[in-house]
């Protein structure tokens, strides 16, 4: 049964939870972007005020920030070391929370301190396990260190020497939306005018990839067949988040809809469009002032030339929509632009090697470690706890600043997210504003890695995975409180060494 959701708290500690919540989001402040100041916002919106609705108030100074996470070196000695004993108390607060039958029979815990790279608590820490969706963190520190915050993935159109064929290149973006397909469209319609051609026949290339598509785990409405080219992830039903019904064939639909576009946009389409793959071009042409679609030369030469293109956000905002919403698609899209900057086969196999070998030319302990995929719906996937801690901490170092939106995308506890409906419970209700983490679940797997500031100011990175566990409905809970332990909150904290 679900575990009853219920406030067990005074209205003194709730406006000390509250005000803590707010304060500890503007502690974040080198990691800030929009989405997380309109969370400090509803933080400080939130906290009571007699029961009228007042104005935005300014939310209460926070505690200060952690000392800077030191350079690789030092923080990787910590790491690798194994845990030198459990600081008692500490211990004495996370080994009966531990305990709870509802994380399982199989469990491990890692907590570090960020500035120092020092493991402050440590449960089987080494030990790989299945980690559900937090090998995420995993993916998006591999991806954003392999190719940078601003890389952007392109999705092009390519006209042949005779100009009668144009076809549309998928680069790997799932984000592309009809909006830009439209643009690319109107972009290519220009194109094709501009050199004197009035009907064109249609194909798309999706040899970027290489593979299976499906993922192992089948027709599933948490991802959809992993394609180069595909239109709003696949999904069926116009949702934008989520599990959803996808489309069996997400490049030729794609396809389908940007020959519709073409043929509105005032170019004659000739048949229907076709798999093919694309004449090789020059380098791209200059951007033009269209920022979604650009065109080719119009000096009537015949060689394959680029018509438009279209780019995906940058890699920094991919990022924090995959952490944020546990985004699989986009998850295995990172995955495979990975494998594609490694030189390795766009497919799971290559782009599991190219994560791990981008991990490991970090310095970080991956031992043990597999990839199965770039989204955690793989349990044949395996990450340790202190891997999990080792990320966050690489990517608080303030010599990776590239690495920094694998903590911005991190949902916060009751405010964003997968973790927008957790925290509401006492005691974990304490940890509301205060935990930033990535969720994972699976059957019979739930695990929570993430960061939280502590009372006096400390930058914590910590994982909690449990296997075997009876439900998510238990589980959960039990992880979100083992997180809120490490949180200021009104009565007592575990003193940190």
């Amino acid at each position: 049964m679900p575990e009853p959701r219920t406030w067990q708290v005074t209205a003194g500690s709730a406006v000390l939870g509250l005000a803590l919540a707010a304060g500890a989001v503007s502690a974040a402040g080198p990691w800030d972007n929009g989405q997380r100041k309109a969370e400090r916002a509803r933080a400080a919106a939130t906290t009571p005020t007699g029961g009228a609705h007042h104005a935005e108030s300014r939310p209460p100074a926070g505690p200060q920030l952690p000392a800077p996470a030191p350079s690789a070196a030092g923080v990787l000695r910590a790491l690798d070391a194994p845990a030198a004993g459990r600081p008692g108390d500490l211990a004495t607060t996370l080994v009966p929370l531990l305990a709870d039958p509802g994380l399982g029979t199989l469990r491990t815990a890692s907590v570090v301190d960020v500035a120092t790279g020092k493991q402050l608590f440590g449960e089987g820490a080494a030990t790989p396990m299945t980690p559900a969706s937090t090998i995420k963190i995993a993916t998006s520190v591999a991806a954003l260190s392999a190719l940078g915050p601003d890389h952007r993935i392109p999705t092009t159109v390519v006209a042949s020497p005779d100009g009668r064929t144009v076809t549309l290149v998928g680069g790997g973006d799932p984000t592309l939306d009809r909006t830009r397909l439209k643009a690319l469209a109107d972009g290519t319609a220009r194109a094709l005018k501009d050199r004197g051609v009035t009907g064109v026949r249609v194909a798309y290339d999706t040899s970027l990839y290489q593979g299976p598509a499906r993922h192992p785990i089948g027709p599933n409405d948490n991802i959809a067949p992993v394609s180069a080219l595909m239109l709003d992830e696949g999904r069926l039903d116009r949702s934008d988040r989520g599990p959803a019904p996808r489309t069996p064939d997400p490049a030729g639909d794609t396809a389908d809809a940007f020959a519709e576009l073409l043929g509105k946009a005032g170019a004659k389409v000739q048949g229907a469009p076709t798999p093919a793959r694309a004449p090789k071009t020059p380098q791209r042409p200059e951007a033009t002032k269209d920022p979604q679609a650009g065109q080719g030369p119009k000096d009537g030469t015949d060689r394959a030339t680029t018509l438009a293109r279209t780019e995906s956000a940058p890699l920094s905002a991919l990022v924090e929509r995959t952490l944020t919403h546990s985004d699989n698609d986009l998850a295995e899209a990172l995955a495979r632009q990975t494998a594609l900057a490694h030189g390795q086969p766009a497919g799971f196999a290559g782009a599991g090697k190219a994560v791990r070998d981008e991990l490991t030319a970090l310095g970080l302990p991956t031992t043990g470690a597999r990839f199965a995929d770039g989204s955690g719906l793989s349990r044949d996937d395996r990450i340790s706890a202190a891997l999990l801690t080792g990320l966050l901490t690489r990517a608080a170092d303030p010599t990776r600043p590239a690495l920094r939106p694998v903590l911005t995308g991190l949902p916060v506890g009751g405010f964003s997210g997968t973790l927008e409906g957790r925290f509401d419970t006492a005691p974990a209700t304490t940890g509301a504003g205060l935990v930033r983490a990535k969720t994972g679940t699976l059957t019979g797997v739930n695990t929570l890695a993430g960061t939280v500031v502590t009372a006096d100011g400390r930058l914590l990175a910590f994982a909690f995975l449990a296997g075997r566990t009876p439900s998510p409905y238990q589980a959960q809970p039990a992880l979100d409180r083992l997180s809120a332990a490490l949180a200021p909150r009104a009565g007592t904290a575990p003193n940190l060494p």
